[in-house]
């Protein structure tokens, strides 16, 4: 049936879906809630999405570098409003995961957005972002590359393939269209370079390998991989597979799941 829409729009609460009891059109708390903190200097709050594991992966890289990153993951349920409490909110008005607490200085600092939590912590650490150049550029470029892409895969494509409550053909087709260009994107440049930055692992490769390295796997969105027939990407494949046998990327997927 053809949708026509009002002339003011108005928020159905029963609009149905994944998440509907907790998405809303207004900001700011709904609920009084104290966040936990650990005894480590670094406080995450985050879930077991592909945003959530994103610095997990990074705080899990820094480690097995033997530098001093250790942290504390809370579990922040999204399916369940935790975002929303006014702790959450403190951190992160936007109420989205991850959200971090740098408790290592005089005074307590907080990083909201997974792109910017990765590249503070980098810069933090000195760590897998080049210091200057056409380097870190190229590394920042693909960064915000994934931040401004991903939202079509799942907001988009995700949503519609797997969180909608009814399946229809316009939207799906629209954004399994562009989410295979991303793929097709991604192949291209990892058919020249080992990484998706140049030739060393970078953040960049950390922001972008949940989203499309484990679409790639058919790890998310159940059989998208199939539907989307990630195979046929084999640069990106190969890559995906590399970054899924790394012991800090396989640890940084488990601790969102195991957060206390």
């Amino acid at each position: 049936m053809a949708y026509t829409s009002p002339d003011v729009w108005t928020w159905d609460k029963e609009n149905g879906g994944a998440f509907a009891s907790t998405n809303r059109p207004i900001a700011g708390p709904t609920h009084d809630k104290i966040l936990p903190v650990g005894p480590s200097p670094l406080q995450l709050y985050t879930l077991h999405t592909p945003n959530g594991v994103k610095v997990t992966i990074l705080l899990e890289e820094l480690l097995a570098q033997d530098l001093p990153a250790q942290y504390d993951a809370w579990k922040i349920d999204i399916g369940k409003g935790d975002q929303f409490g006014s702790g959450f909110t403190d951190i992160n008005p936007n109420s989205k995961i991850p959200a971090l607490m740098d408790r290592s200085g005089a005074k307590p600092q907080r990083v909201f957005e997974s792109g910017a939590i990765l590249l503070y912590l980098a810069e933090k650490f000195g760590a897998f972002l080049p210091k200057g150049g056409p380097e870190r550029t190229e590394a920042l470029s693909w960064l915000f590359w994934q931040m401004g892409s991903a939202p079509f895969v799942g907001g988009g494509f995700g949503h519609f393939y797997v969180y909608a409550p009814e399946k229809f053909e316009y939207p799906i087709n629209r954004y399994a269209m562009e989410t295979k260009r991303q793929l097709d994107v991604l192949d291209r440049r990892l058919g020249e370079n080992a990484f998706i930055a140049g030739p060393d692992y970078t953040i960049a490769d950390m922001a972008i390998w949940p989203w499309y390295g484990r679409l790639a796997l058919s790890e998310i969105y159940g059989n998208a991989g199939h539907f989307l027939d990630t195979k046929s990407y084999r640069h990106l494949l190969a890559w995906a597979e590399r970054l899924a046998a790394r012991p800090a990327v396989q640890k940084g997927i488990s601790v969102p799941l195991a957060a206390i």
